[in-house]
């Protein structure tokens, strides 16, 4: 046979091998599987169970604190203005600068008093006259009343001699106008007594006034402090409205003027410890002294006063911030992941021989990332700290008691 034809009829062969081959596989598939393929491919496959290891910890006495944050200032507990008590007079002399502490009475600075000692003068005069009127006044009464006591005499004299026939009426007439007109003057004598008396008393009024004026040239320092503020020069023309001379701290104490969130200013008491951050001067503790009664309508913060334990380095307007302590005390406890809430109330996940159960609970202050458990729970019971979401009531786990959880359980 030729070359040619025997490549073609091995070409047809393996054409024939491929054309086929296919055609058997799918009759094997259409028949069906060996039986024991069969067997195995119906077989249920056996699903392994698992338990979920979930973080518990176990319920612990812990110290809790309650606290409330406060941001405000340093400010005089009290400050004192010094003004002029006299107007016109220039500033001779200023005899106290800002950071000095001085007692009260101390001279803080002088007012030209040239005037005012002019005034004075004038009404020392005033005073000296007045004090003349009245005894001049009380010498007029003396002589009103002996003329009055002499046409008293008189009178009676011309009464006898008329009764007796003696005299005439028209003598008589006169000493009855005589005695009357005595008495007029005695009247009158007494009341410019009262006149010159009152004139007395407004000379001396504005005597003392011109005194109290010449000493007011002299301004003095009203209280024991620290000057802290000097608005006054030389020269310039004292007046009482504007800027005083001086301002004051009162025995040198400054304060905190804190601000407070409304909603916590009710947890505030007077006498609260407080722990403070003053910028500059590191930590410093005090005490509630003062809360305010009203709240601002605007940024809804109310404002207290602390007093500091100490005024080493505190200078009136540095920044300070901390937080008033409202309570102190020792409860059952529980990290605050552990507390959960929903539609129903706050519960944790109590486990129970690897069990849960959902207990409802009243919790209260959250201190060092532990919540306090005021009703609900016993020290010792263990509750899913973390992810307590993702379980139920029922719910079996393994429960797993990290090292530092267990730690910081041994400790309390």
């Amino acid at each position: 046979m030729p070359e040619n034809t025997k490549r073609a009829a091995r070409d047809v062969q393996i054409k024939g091998n491929r054309t086929y081959f296919p055609l058997i596989l799918a009759a094997a598939l259409v028949v069906g599987p060996h039986p024991a393929w069969a067997e195995n491919a119906t077989a249920t496959p056996q699903k392994a169970v698992t338990i979920a290891s979930v973080t518990v910890a176990s319920v612990v006495e812990a110290k809790m604190i309650g606290r409330v944050p406060v941001s405000g200032t340093l400010v005089p507990r009290e400050e004192v203005l010094v003004f002029p008590e006299v107007n016109g007079s220039p500033i001779d002399t200023l005899q106290a600068d800002v950071g000095d502490l001085v007692k009260a009475g101390d001279v803080l600075a002088t007012l030209n008093a040239r005037t005012l000692t002019a005034e004075l003068a004038r009404s020392k005069a005033e005073f000296a006259r007045a004090k003349s009127s009245v005894g001049q006044a009380k010498s007029q009464i003396v002589s009103a009343k002996a003329t009055a006591t002499r046409t008293t005499a008189a009178l009676d004299r011309a009464k006898r001699l008329m009764e007796a026939g003696t005299t005439t009426q028209t003598v008589l007439d006169q000493a009855l106008a005589d005695s009357q007109t005595a008495d007029a003057a005695v009247a009158s004598a007494t009341d410019g007594l009262a006149v010159a008396e009152a004139q007395l008393q407004q000379a001396q009024a504005q005597l003392d006034i011109a005194e109290l004026n010449l000493e007011r040239t002299t301004l003095r320092a009203p209280v024991d402090g620290l000057i802290s503020a000097r608005n006054g020069q030389i020269g310039a023309i004292a007046a009482s409205g504007g800027e005083p001379i001086f301002r004051m701290i009162e025995n040198g104490i400054v304060e905190v003027e804190a601000e407070v969130i409304e909603t916590a200013l009710g947890q505030i008491t007077k006498g609260d410890a407080v722990n403070l951050s003053v910028a500059g001067v590191g930590d410093v503790s005090g005490v509630v002294r003062r809360i305010s009664p009203t709240v601002d309508p605007v940024n809804r913060l109310g404002t207290i006063r602390i007093e500091t334990d100490t005024q080493n380095d505190l200078r009136s307007g540095v920044f300070v911030s901390g937080w008033v302590i409202t309570d102190q005390r020792t409860s059952p406890a529980v990290p605050t992941s552990a507390v959960l809430t929903d539609s129903a109330g706050t519960f944790v996940l109590v486990v129970a021989d690897g069990v849960l159960e959902k207990r409802s609970v009243v919790a209260g202050l959250i201190w060092n990332d532990l919540r306090e458990i005021v009703k609900g729970l016993t020290k010792g019971e263990v509750v899913v700290a973390k992810a307590g979401s993702f379980f139920g009531d029922g719910d079996k786990i393994n429960p797993i008691f990290p090292k530092t959880t267990t730690a910081e359980a041994d400790s309390e």
